[in-house]
């Protein structure tokens, strides 16, 4: 790596984030007997520090200059609408436990379809990742599948049904036992109850975050993790394209003051901020000239999953759709539409306020007009979404991901009043990404006549036809080279030595299910080419 001594660094390998990339990345580097570090923006979490409710902002969602440290964030450009994960574990503290593979087409991408047979090459990695996750498929029925199937009936595509690979312990249901995926090494368990509440917050110990697997091993390896450190800086050491090492600075997120600046060094990076904290850090490095080489293809190929998210409130809660896990089940609905039925469990209620009555589709400016006609003509169904309580135990959430070749992209302005640069969004002119998607509308309103429930769209769709996903990826994609991406094959920057990039920014398509076993995957081999410590 460089010729300096491992003594003239805080650590061999520092890994910017703590979500799948980044613990992943931890512990095979740990494991090659490098002293590595990681620095997580967010809090670390004991299972009973989760929030008990969507109400409690303070545990919940992440906005840390408003004093709110909790795992969800929000995050709204011209384009759309994120949500995100923070904390130690990153999006596995948060996300829906759904852990299936990419579409084919994902792996046939122009991007970077002529660099391997990725199918084939990601293969073991995903069996290791799968093992790794405590991947199984959901072993019973849950109270809306029947909902779903008539969903699929409908299209004419029921045999496309199927339960979801998740990461769940199903033990029997609250009780603890030792842990029964690493031989009794890994950290003790409990039984899903099927609260529903996983995207909450599991304070069971049921999910299988991070915490339970990759980050565990990682810290008995000798990984140290510093929560609450978010990266501001990243310089090289020496030379320029950073054979010397870097020095990174740090703060504590959303002070005001007494921001507590702290400076790491080290002789690699591995950045796993997600893909819209890598965008953000590289962007502001790039732009203030700490970090000038970075590829300008740095924030191209945003992918959104082609996501539409939308809900149905049914108009009692006889049928118990919240008891399960958060995504118990799916369906394709065409060839490149997969649909999954969500829940936030009975205390989720908090997030009804995303949601409003369902628009069709329009323009920035003829959508929220049809929005204010669907509020004329039904002013008592939008009177009741504005008090929600009840709400989560009777919606059902329609999570509609595709799998098509669409892109928006991350520029960079000026900061107004503070120095530095901040993320926009423009669309891909060549390839936009959809702000409406037939199908998903049309699933939502047929079902919502079947039921007698009311159809919902997300009201940044609705208001201002910007659509919202729970997957953001890209903008530091694979490439050829620094004239088509911002990494490597294997994950290394293009333009400087021992960093790399393994988080979901350098995913290159849009796979068309949830992101996470992928992502893990793709780690686990860029993992595999980093040789053992000398």
């Amino acid at each position: 790596m460089t010729n300096k001594q491992t003594s003239d660094f805080d650590y061999d390998w520092l890994i910017v984030g703590s979500g799948f990339g980044g613990s992943v990345s931890a512990l095979r580097l740990s494991e090659k007997g490098y002293r590595v570090g990681i620095l997580e923006a967010g809090r670390r979490f004991k299972d009973e520090d989760y929030a008990s409710s969507a109400w409690d902002i303070r545990r919940y969602l992440w906005a840390p200059f408003l004093g709110l440290r909790g795992i969800l964030r929000m995050s709204l450009f011209k384009d759309i609408f994120i949500l995100s994960g923070t904390g130690v574990g990153g999006g596995s503290t948060v996300y829906a436990n759904t852990l299936y593979r990419a579409k084919p087409e994902y792996f046939k991408n122009e991007q970077w379809a002529d660099l391997e047979d990725w199918q084939s090459t990601l293969e073991p990695f995903y069996a290791v990742a799968e093992k790794m996750l405590g991947v199984n498929i959901v072993p019973y029925e849950n109270p809306s599948d029947g909902l779903l199937q008539d969903i699929a009936s409908h299209f004419g595509t029921r045999d496309t049904f199927q339960r979801t690979p998740v990461a769940v312990f199903f033990g029997e249901q609250g009780v603890e036992v030792e842990d029964p995926y690493f031989d009794g090494q890994g950290p003790k368990r409990t039984g899903c109850t099927r609260c529903g509440a996983c995207m909450v917050g599991c304070r069971v110990g049921a999910k299988n975050t991070l915490l339970k697997n990759y980050l565990w091993f990682a810290e008995k390896q000798g990984t140290e993790i510093h929560a609450e450190r978010q990266v501001v800086d990243i310089q090289p050491l020496g030379a320029a394209d950073g054979s010397d090492g870097y020095r990174v600075t740090t703060e504590r997120p959303g002070a005001w003051l007494n921001k507590r600046r702290r400076v790491f060094t080290t002789r690699g990076l591995v950045m796993s901020a997600g893909a819209l904290g890598t965008n953000r850090l590289l962007a502001q490095c790039k732009h203030s000239g700490s970090l000038p080489h970075i590829s300008d293809q740095l924030g191209q190929l945003v992918r959104t999953n082609s996501e539409s998210i939308l809900a149905v409130t049914l108009p009692d809660d006889s049928i118990p759709v919240w008891n399960s896990v958060a995504i118990g089940a799916s369906i394709y609905v065409d060839a490149d539409t997969h649909i999954e039925f969500v829940t936030y469990g009975e205390k989720g209620d908090a997030m009804g306020y995303n949601f409003t009555l369902l628009t069709g589709k329009g323009t920035s400016v003829t959508r929220p007009l049809m929005w204010l006609g669907n509020i004329l003509r039904h002013p008592l169904r939008f009177l009741k979404m504005l008090v929600p309580f009840g709400w989560s135990k009777r919606a059902v959430i329609l999570l509609v991901m595709q799998s098509l070749d669409n892109a928006i992209a991350f520029k960079t302005k000026r900061k107004l009043f503070t120095k530095g640069v901040k993320l926009v969004t423009v669309q891909d002119q060549a390839k936009p990404n959809p702000t409406y998607i037939d199908i998903a509308n049309k699933s939502a309103a047929w079902l919502a006549e079947k039921t007698g429930g009311t159809a919902q769209s997300m009201v940044f769709e609705a208001v201002a036809n910007i659509p919202s996903t729970a997957h953001i990826l890209g903008g530091a994609t694979i490439g050829q080279n620094s004239d088509s991406g911002v990494i490597d094959k294997n994950h290394h920057v293009f333009g400087y030595q021992n960093m790399l990039i393994c988080d979901g920014s350098a995913v290159p398509a849009n796979p068309g299910v949830n992101p996470s076993l992928t992502i893990t995957a793709m780690t686990e081999r860029a993992m595999s080419k980093i040789p053992a410590s000398s």
